[in-house]
């Protein structure tokens, strides 16, 4: 089965997934350097290190003084992001899943080619699947200005290690190493407000300022030269760039290398495991395994509220009726499952206890755990927790409630092809 260009790819070996859960911190313990300043990475005030030890594994790449502001849809999201473009003075660092040829994709083509023609260095690295329906014209379009545009994982079958269900599915952009932007949204009408002709569909992206940039920028270059892109000098480390007046504590959490492959599962699942009060996780793709659905329960069984916003219809009708099958079981066990009633719900967000957040593309599927190139950021703050977490609340009065009764309602041939998808989720 092909991946879906919708968003996703991958197949692969879920035994090899566990054991990289099980195996606690080979792969994220700190460099000499980084563990040399562990107190420096963590603010004085006793409460937030207490949130810092609870919720973190380590304090490897951990950084504070950073500048955070939560954008919500298209609406939020594309008018920052092609105001920093424009406002690009040096550099222009765009990644992306999709990149359409559509009006909001050629918002950005055209604000990078203005960013190039002015002098700046401009590099976009999409994805060959996700971005299939970009036309070729508009590729050549940017590179005739002076920017340097590369294909991520063509699909070109002959040619050595190619694979298919590789994808980037990561959703970056860094401008002049100052600010940056990452969660879910891609470049597409899809994700455009209505009133400005795209389809509103919901999703949560942030801005960033301050010496987290740094580490977004670097994990740009790493995949751009992995994929045969020119070589540029590396950006300055996070721990060389002066921290901002704010001191918010935040960590970029990638899976670009390959025993890191589980590294953004265990970040949810060590803040799931220190939950005391709420657990509450949007995702488009949630098709959660073992270990996720386990933390979950063990969540609820400590009296913990644990609430998941998913599509009530989903562009992908498989993972919708996977999901299905999955949700019954949650529901079961006191998870309370809310299917969204607008347009398609693209988030992959959590806030937990209100402390802990997490803003990404990362989905709780087989796609993103074993092949996609997924990006989080892992915030411990109090006021971007109550701040997600009031937004989850509202999110919340516009989803109608799944429990095991909706389930027993089910048409029967609607809880066969919900089995069936369910057997094929590894494939999803």
């Amino acid at each position: 089965m092909t991946p879906r260009r919708s968003r996703r790819s991958g197949r692969g070996s879920r035994a090899t997934a566990e054991r990289a859960d099980a195996s606690p911190r080979a792969d994220e313990a700190a460099p000499a350097d980084e563990a040399a300043r562990a107190d420096e990475a963590a603010p004085a005030d006793g409460t937030l290190l207490a949130a810092i030890s609870r919720f973190t594994r380590s304090q490897y790449r951990l950084r504070r003084g950073n500048e955070v502001r939560v954008l919500r849809g298209g609406a939020e999201t594309f008018p920052p992001m092609l105001a920093a473009i424009a406002a690009a003075r040096a550099s222009v660092l765009l990644e992306t899943y999709i990149l359409e040829d559509d009006r909001a994709g050629r918002r950005f083509i055209d604000a990078v080619i203005a960013r190039a023609r002015a002098g700046c260095t401009v590099r976009v690295m999409y994805d060959a699947v996700g971005s299939f329906g970009l036309a070729g014209a508009q590729v050549e379009r940017m590179r005739d200005a002076g920017a340097e545009v590369i294909e991520y994982h063509p699909v070109a079958p002959w040619r050595a290690r190619w694979n298919l269900s590789h994808r980037n599915h990561r959703k970056i952009l860094v401008v002049d190493d100052e600010v940056a932007f990452t969660g879910g949204l891609n470049l597409s009408d899809d994700y455009a407000a209505i009133a400005d002709g795209g389809r509103g569909w919901h999703d949560v992206h942030c801005e960033l300022r301050g010496p987290i940039v740094a580490d977004l920028a670097r994990i740009f270059r790493r995949a751009w030269l992995a994929q045969g892109g020119p070589p540029y000098p590396a950006p300055p480390p996070a721990t060389a760039v002066a921290p901002r007046p704010a001191s918010i504590v935040a960590r970029v959490v990638d899976n670009t290398h390959r025993k890191r492959r589980g590294a953004i599962r265990r970040a949810y699942l060590t803040a799931i495991n220190a939950a005391r009060t709420s657990v509450l996780v949007e995702n488009a793709y949630f098709l959660p395994a073992r270990p996720v659905r386990q933390a979950l329960a063990r969540a609820v069984a400590r009296g913990v509220d644990v609430a998941v916003i998913v599509p009530g219809q989903s562009d992908v009708k498989t993972v919708e009726y996977a999901g299905l099958y999955i949700y019954r079981k949650l529901a079961a066990q006191g998870v309370r499952i809310l299917r969204w009633r607008g347009p398609m719900m693209h988030a992959k967000t959590a806030v937990v206890d209100g402390l802990w957040t997490a803003i990404g593309s990362y989905n709780f599927d087989a796609r993103s755990l074993r092949y996609n190139l997924e990006v989080i950021v892992e915030i411990v703050d109090a006021a971007v927790g109550a701040e997600m977490e009031a937004d989850f609340r509202g999110d919340e009065a516009a989803c109608e409630p799944f429990d095991v009764a909706d389930w027993t309602s089910l048409a029967w041939w609607r809880k066969a092809l919900a089995w069936l998808a369910y057997r094929l989720r590894d494939w999803l």
